[in-house]
């Protein structure tokens, strides 16, 4: 059916609008469709590394269990290397951390949690590496060592933990009147529903004759 007047002067200036702006309009959706496939892709590959990265875990997790030095510290070396942004990579240092720690190889359980500190991205697992960390320093009786390293502010579900930790590192050093209040700080700081933790403290407390 032909055209009338009117209806060809629309089809006229929807060419000339197309030729003017048609370029932009298609690169435009074509950047929305790439971008959406880029996302696509994106939480794919999260979700390829997190898979991959937990097989690595539990191979960590069963050579701990078994007393597999070599095992653990390929998987976990393997992990903390190709997939340091999943929080598999944290966990598996955190273990191969302690199982250092339990052998007396206290620079290798240093070298793990001080990877854990400066590159998981977890503030948790970031928390507890500090705390461990000053832990192992106070075992080599780096005292001031493992006091800068509790120095950073801890979040709160941390505070109890840090200030009876510190608490101890001061006693070492013979800061009977510091180390008073780093006990009454943890005490103020505790969990109701921790007495365990509670009871331990208010024992080294009363210890100092506080």
């Amino acid at each position: 059916m032909a055209l009338d007047l009117e209806e060809q002067e629309q089809v006229e200036e929807l060419k000339a609008w197309w030729r003017q702006h048609g370029n932009l309009i298609t690169a435009a959706v074509l950047a929305v469709a790439l971008a959406l496939a880029g996302w696509q892709g994106w939480r794919w590959y999260q979700s390829s590394q997190s898979a991959e990265a937990s097989v690595l875990y539990d191979t960590v997790s069963k050579a701990a269990q078994a007393n597999d030095a070599k095992a653990l510290r390929d998987a976990a070396g393997t992990l903390v290397e190709n997939y340091p942004r999943t929080l598999y990579a944290s966990m598996g240092a955190l273990v191969a951390a302690r199982h250092a720690f339990d052998r007396n190889d206290l620079k290798t359980a240093k070298a793990q949690l001080q990877w854990v500190i400066e590159r998981s991205p977890a503030d948790d697992f970031r928390q507890l590496a500090r705390l461990r960390l000053a832990a192992v320093l106070l075992d080599e009786k780096a005292y001031d060592e493992a006091l800068k390293v509790l120095e950073p502010k801890p979040a709160e579900p941390y505070e109890a933990q840090y200030a009876a930790l510190r608490g101890d590192i001061l006693v070492a050093k013979n800061q009977a009147g510091e180390a008073k209040a780093a006990y009454k700080l943890a005490l103020e700081k505790a969990d109701r529903k921790d007495g365990a933790f509670q009871e331990s403290v208010r024992m080294r407390l009363e210890a100092l004759g506080g």
